[in-house]
């Protein structure tokens, strides 16, 4: 399971926020100022710190949260290949915003102004993001490791648990805050899952984006529509010769929307269960062929 197609096709949301993780992240350990991070009771009621509350949505304040953090937010482009750049760019300031406050009500609650108690890092998208992955990405692949059933989807839970209990308290409060906000997305409240920003937002994040490595050459920015065949399109037109017109059973939209959700373009995924006769099974397995081509 590797959320779709390697690199950032489609993702560039996704890309411009994990650029911004990385230059924080090295900025303040460069200055030595990791060990700064972190947000308290005082910093939030009392001294009002702009800049860690800043820091706090970008900065890991360790090496291997940073890359359990980044594999993490780098699978869940899965989620922007998904809706879209814009829905999603609200999904990120949804989930951010909402575990902040969630974080604040906490410390309210706690009031302890000696301890840093909320570690720093985008916890609350991590998090979040784990409810739509729980609900909408279906297991492909089960296996056994000495006699315990895993599936392809145990990795991404490892390595959110490994994320979460990685400072203990500091990172298990923000963590269990991101949840909350993810919960509130899914459940639509106030609508939120309808909303969207005017394009020129997300326009400008895709011009901030610096190149990916690896994609393949000829990708669109995205296919959604319809209109311009995908490098995956071709591949399976390429493997698997058009069906007769006479013969084609058009695939239930569900089928097409699990497909999409694993990070597959929606023409690619169309024409795969055409040719498996609407079997996701084989869909899946013919979409991975023409990829590996």
């Amino acid at each position: 399971m590797n959320g779709g197609p390697s690199g950032f096709n489609n993702a560039p949301v996704t890309k411009s926020f994990i650029i911004t993780c990385v230059l924080f992240t090295v900025m303040f350990g460069i200055q030595g100022h990791s060990f700064k991070l972190g947000l308290s009771y005082q910093d939030i009621f009392r001294k009002l710190s702009i800049w860690k509350l800043i820091a706090s949505v970008f900065a890991f304040s360790s090496t291997p949260e940073l890359m359990f953090g980044l594999y993490l937010l780098y699978y869940f482009r899965v989620f922007e290949r998904q809706i879209g750049s814009n829905k999603y760019s609200v999904f990120i300031i949804f989930s951010v915003m909402v575990s902040f406050l969630f974080e604040v009500l906490a410390l309210a609650i706690l009031k302890d102004p000696t301890a840093n108690l909320l570690t720093s890092g985008p916890y609350g998208l991590i998090f979040a993001s784990f409810i739509p992955f729980y609900f909408g990405i279906p297991v492909s692949t089960w296996f056994r490791i000495f006699g315990v059933r895993f599936s392809d989807k145990s990795f991404i839970y490892l390595a959110g648990l490994q994320l979460l209990l990685s400072s203990w308290k500091r990172s298990l409060l923000p963590g269990i805050c991101g949840i909350l906000a993810g919960s509130l997305y899914h459940l639509n409240v106030f609508r939120i899952r309808r909303a969207k920003f005017p394009k020129f937002i997300t326009s400008f994040f895709s011009r901030l984006s610096w190149p990916a490595m690896g994609n393949p050459p000829t990708a669109p920015a995205r296919s959604l529509a319809g209109n311009v065949p995908s490098y995956t399109t071709r591949q399976v037109e390429r493997i698997y010769p058009s069906t007769a017109a006479s013969s084609v059973v058009e695939p239930p939209e569900n089928s097409i929307a699990t497909l999409v959700s694993m990070g597959f373009d929606r023409n690619s995924a169309r024409q795969a269960l055409v040719h498996a006769r609407n079997d996701i099974s084989t869909a899946t397995n013919i979409l991975l062929e023409a990829q590996s081509h």
